[in-house]
């Protein structure tokens, strides 16, 4: 090899001596040290601090941890939603060899209609009519007019047994899940309800004739914990249904868990569960369909003017009475924690719904309330809960408070940025620390609202008090406030409508006087013209 003098010695070797290089890394800084130089599973605080993919797992390997993607999945394990599914579909060097689909974490592959065998293989899928040919010559039938019918029959055979075959494995795959998931089910609702899970289940095929096959138009979003659809039910009613994207246990355990919660739950700000499918690997959700959207998308709208200042107080009040009836009316206390505007679903009469359970959880009286996973969104996350993974109603109270700023300011929690640098609730508590808060307020509600606002600005920086969580008010107190701030501008609003009317009455009085005085001297100045024309046609001059 010799060295071409137009070329600079840099990229010589780096033309001629480069080659890839695969690293093997691991995260040892801020993360206690694993035990000895064993290999295993990460300790769960470790795995959900570190792998911020809700679709990755931690191992315990050269002398750090490690995040991978789930199986079916690829990209960063170490950012929020940083795996991504895998398209074996369209992958190179080809998987499937017949028809297909691509699912979450997974794929299938089946034989072209008319051919059956192994799709995963090149060649492997047979046509029928080379299996029948063979199948004629091997068994030497003659082709005369009475075999006809007999091949007629043949064929059909063996164009049916494949189907028969799939219809088969689909009825024990159902079977499997059902008893998997039922057995889940009943194993949390047995100590409250155990007709439950009788009376609420809904079978799939009523559910794939109600999305018409989970047909991708009758899609109305992905939420944190699965994709939702419409569907109208044998029965006519229209639902919502929560079909899980992911495959993995533990977010099986979630849509248990939201079933188990909502089941034992009956308030008109919180959404209603109708039932759920339990013969797929993930439990379905069905329950009501709230039409009007979400409480951030009617908020945060382009232009000036968005939800007027007495809706926003009376949603407020709605959410924080469905918040404090889940932390003490039912019979063990619920956490929801993950309160946020995209949560908060909005009917045709805006009222609000609380909804999205998969997070929540039972906090029996006598626990602590510890956790091994922090679960929330950015912006919305209680930062006490994150730091000390211990779980309390005021966790909700926080993720609540910011709702209240974010109605107060129209600003978006997950993405504000104020010219310092801050967050919204730190630039918020500094304002009303200033008694400044003019700079942040919704014009909008500044021109709406009346002193009502200023407290509300106060009860939102209690319930977002960074250092000390116990002095943040309960959701009882929040909601007994807020009333309060809804009657008192109530009876204030009432108290104006009557002054005005009673100012319209004293002015209509006042005019009628006028009018009537005015149609008195009109009368007698007309009566005294008519007298004096009289007395001159008597007495002429």
């Amino acid at each position: 090899m010799t060295l071409n003098r137009n070329v600079s010695l840099n990229e010589w070797g780096r033309r001629y001596f480069s080659s890839p290089l695969v690293l093997q890394w691991a995260v040892k800084q801020g993360f206690p040290a694993p035990a000895g130089n064993s290999s295993g599973q990460c300790p769960r605080d470790v795995a959900s601090r570190l792998c911020r993919s809700d679709l990755s797992s931690c191992r315990q390997e050269n002398g750090g941890y490690t995040c991978y993607c789930d199986k079916g999945y690829q990209g960063n394990p170490y950012i929020v939603n940083g795996c991504k599914d895998i398209d074996e579909c369209n992958i190179i060097p080809k998987r499937c060899f017949g028809v297909c689909k691509n699912l979450a974490g997974k794929y299938k592959c089946r034989c072209k209609l008319g051919t059956f065998g192994n799709a995963n293989r090149p060649d492997g899928c047979v046509s029928l009519s080379i299996v029948l040919s063979k199948f004629i010559k091997k068994n030497k039938i003659a082709l005369s007019a009475a075999s006809g019918p007999v091949l007629l029959l043949l064929g059909l055979g063996i164009m049916l047994i494949p189907r028969k075959i799939e219809q088969h494995k689909m009825k024990v795959l159902k079977q499997k899940y059902f008893k998997q998931n039922r057995g889940q089910l009943l194993q949390q609702l047995m100590s409250q309800r155990a007709d439950i899970a009788e009376r609420m289940i809904i079978p799939l095929d009523e559910l794939a004739k109600a999305t018409n096959n989970f047909d991708k138009a009758r899609e109305l979003g992905g939420g944190g914990h699965g994709t939702v659809y419409k569907g109208i039910l044998s029965d006519l009613h229209v639902v919502a249904i929560k079909k899980s994207k992911i495959t993995v246990q533990k977010e099986i355990n979630e849509f248990i868990n939201e079933m188990a919660i909502l089941s034992q739950v009956n308030h008109k700000n919180v959404v209603k569960l109708f039932g759920c499918c339990l013969e797929t690997e993930v439990p379905l959700l069905v329950y009501e369909f709230i039409s009007n959207g979400t409480l951030y998308h009617h908020l945060h709208v382009d232009g000036p003017r968005s939800l007027s200042w007495g809706n926003r107080l009376r949603i407020a009040t709605e959410i924080a009475t469905a918040l404090a009836y889940l932390h003490s009316a039912v019979s063990i206390p619920i956490i929801h924690r993950d309160i946020k505007s995209t949560n908060i679903l909005l009917d045709d009469t805006l009222t609000a719904k609380v909804s999205d359970f998969g997070a929540s959880r039972y906090i029996p009286i006598d626990k602590t309330g510890l956790t091994t996973r922090v679960q929330g969104t950015i912006g919305y996350l209680d930062p006490l809960y994150f730091q000390t993974n211990r779980l309390t109603e005021k966790s909700d109270a926080y993720s609540f408070g910011v709702i209240l700023v974010e109605l107060l300011t129209r600003k978006k929690p997950s993405s504000y940025l104020s010219p310092e640098g801050d967050g919204l609730v730190s630039h918020f508590l500094d304002l009303h620390a200033e008694r400044n808060l003019v700079e942040i307020i919704d014009p909008q509600v500044i021109e709406e609202g009346g002193e009502e606002v200023q407290e509300v600005a106060a009860l939102a920086a209690s319930c977002i008090n960074l250092l000390r969580g116990d002095e943040r008010p309960t959701m009882r107190q929040v909601e007994h406030t807020l009333e309060g701030l809804r009657g008192s501008k109530m009876r204030k609003n009432h108290g104006m409508v009557a002054a005005d009317l009673e100012n319209d009455s004293i002015e209509f009085r006042a005019s009628s006087s006028t009018k009537q005085g005015q149609g008195f001297e009109e009368s007698s100045r007309r009566y005294s013209l008519e007298q004096e024309m009289m007395m001159s046609a008597r007495y002429p001059r």
